[in-house]
């Protein structure tokens, strides 16, 4: 069977419901959620008949909420500030006061949705988005169930969107988990991962499963290893510092969005394209990872670094411990290089390689798959052999597409050999920019569509892996030693040396 024969466009239709957002004074729903559903309302997707609630604690009024959303749209809107759209769309939008803890709040709360409910018809679907800090996530929840907002009548949904981070930990991550699926139905819970939303992320499949000139080769008769790497130009500021303090690249990025990232690479072929089709066999990915569980294991395969004062873009910056609301004493990593091996039929002997760090050279996710080497039989005479190989690079951002390297004679009378590339950019293939990721992701969660979501299982497979390797770091006796790298490099040589040992490297950004 062919799930791929299927129409991808195929979904289930966004209806009509109140948006309630939980956080609304925070950067993510000025700077992303509120964006997202005007640039929906552009395209014409966003459903006739929503509305938005801001719920917070900070006292405002809703004109002044409606004109703070409408100050950073004008600055930030990928498609541009049209007030034709975004004068009917922001009246849409009101704003409710309360305290996360206060019953009273969420009282009022459902008398708003229940007048709102009656005005559209006895329509009452509702999408509550926790978009808050990570403390209040229990009490929200709890708060929603006491109140009776955590089901819907009439054949109308009540669905619950949760923000990362999903706990800091396996046991964590449980009873976030028990607290949310006693409140919400596991269907209806959507724990939203912004990466998968990503266009070259959700095409992922499409390349693979749909271009018979990749799929056979997906396996370790014919690839060498794989590599994943995000890197940000920037270290902590806006005081992210007190955060990222506590989280660390591993737990911050590595277990979410890279693991994410992994399993779509690196999955069977699902039986359809249903949600849980494709969710199984990637938890199946995340159960086949190789667990680095002793401190022994964790210094052979993972490297974790901090960067120490250097330049970035020509500016001089500070080192990790000298950054704001950071602790001059910190053993928090700021870079993490994890090399995986997946104990599957398809992936033996196979190594993924995963680097994250802050302060390197420039921002940038991409997925490489580097192929073995062709039989060199024919050219080993050639002065300097065969140049490189073949690479198929997956760009996530920025510049979102697809390049494949591959060796070409240079034009000439001898016979000389370099690499070149055959290049995809969305942008200009298909004359438009991509959606940003919580556009595709709210109109999912609005249509009933988990695909892009992550389940319970793969949240906690994720989280036994990682935990691991924080066990390692922190509670061992003989704990692996801290690396440092000057700001603004590419990491340090401890993670240079995490490859060599199997006779690769790094690709060059």
């Amino acid at each position: 069977m062919n799930p791929f024969r299927e129409d991808l466009s195929a979904r289930s239709s966004a209806e009509p419901c109140t948006i309630v957002i939980f956080g609304a004074t925070g950067d993510l729903t000025h700077r992303k959620l509120i964006p997202a559903l005007y640039h929906l309302a552009v395209d014409g997707e966003l459903p006739t008949g929503v509305k938005i609630i801001g719920f917070a604690r900070r006292a405002k009024s809703d004109q002044e909420f409606r004109d703070g959303l409408a100050e950073i749209n004008r600055k930030i809107s990928r498609s541009g500030h049209d007030e034709r759209v975004w004068n009917p769309f922001i009246e849409t939008v009101s704003y409710h006061t309360s305290e996360f803890t206060d019953a009273e709040g969420y009282r009022k709360l459902a008398e708003k949705l229940d007048a709102i409910d009656s005005a559209r018809g006895g329509k009452g679907n509702r999408l509550f988005y926790i978009a808050s800090a990570p403390e209040f996530f229990d009490d929200i929840l709890i708060q929603l169930k006491n109140a009776g907002l955590n089901h819907a009548g009439n054949g109308c949904w009540a669905r619950v969107i949760v923000e990362k981070p999903f706990g800091i930990d396996l046991a964590t991550a449980k009873h976030l988990n028990e607290v949310v699926n006693a409140t919400f139905h596991e269907k209806d819970t959507y724990r939203i991962d912004h990466y998968l939303g990503k266009e070259t992320a959700q095409n992922l499949m499409v390349l693979r499963f749909a271009n018979a000139i990749f799929e056979p080769l997906w396996n370790s008769k014919y690839i060498n290893h794989v590599q994943i790497t995000c890197s940000e130009n920037l270290g902590m500021e806006g005081g992210r510092g007190a955060y990222y303090d506590t989280a660390g690249a591993l737990r911050d990025m590595v277990q979410n969005h890279l693991l994410q990232l992994l399993s779509l690479v690196a999955m069977e072929p699902p039986t359809d394209l249903t949600a849980d089709g494709i969710r199984d066999e990637k938890v199946k990915v995340i159960r086949s990872l190789r667990k680095w569980d002793t401190a022994e294991k964790v210094a052979a395969n993972v490297v974790r670094a901090q960067y120490a004062a250097g330049h970035v873009d020509g500016v001089p910056v500070p080192g990790y411990r000298e950054e704001d609301r950071v602790n001059p004493q910190s053993d928090t990593e700021a870079y993490v290089a994890v090399r995986l091996l997946i104990d599957t039929w398809r992936w033996s002997g196979v190594p993924f390689y995963i680097r994250m760090g802050k302060r390197l050279p420039k921002k940038s996710t991409e997925i490489s798959i580097h192929f073995k080497d062709a039989p060199c039989v024919l050219f080993n005479a050639s002065c300097g052999g065969v140049p490189g190989g073949n690479v198929l690079v997956i760009r996530i951002q920025p510049d979102e597409g697809i390049s494949l390297r591959m060796v070409s004679k240079i034009p000439g009378n001898n016979l000389r050999m370099e690499p070149v590339k055959m290049d995809f950019h969305y942008a200009t293939s298909f004359g438009k920019t991509s959606p940003e990721a919580y556009e595709r992701l709210l109109l999912d969660a609005i249509a009933g569509d988990a695909t892009l979501f992550a389940r319970r299982d793969e949240v906690e497979e994720a989280w036994k892996f990682i935990d691991h390797i924080e066990h390692a770091w922190h509670k061992s006796p003989t704990p692996p030693p801290m690396a440092e790298f000057i700001a603004g490099t590419w990491g340090p040589k401890e993670a240079d040396d995490l490859l060599l040992q199997d006779g690769n490297q790094w690709r060059r950004l």
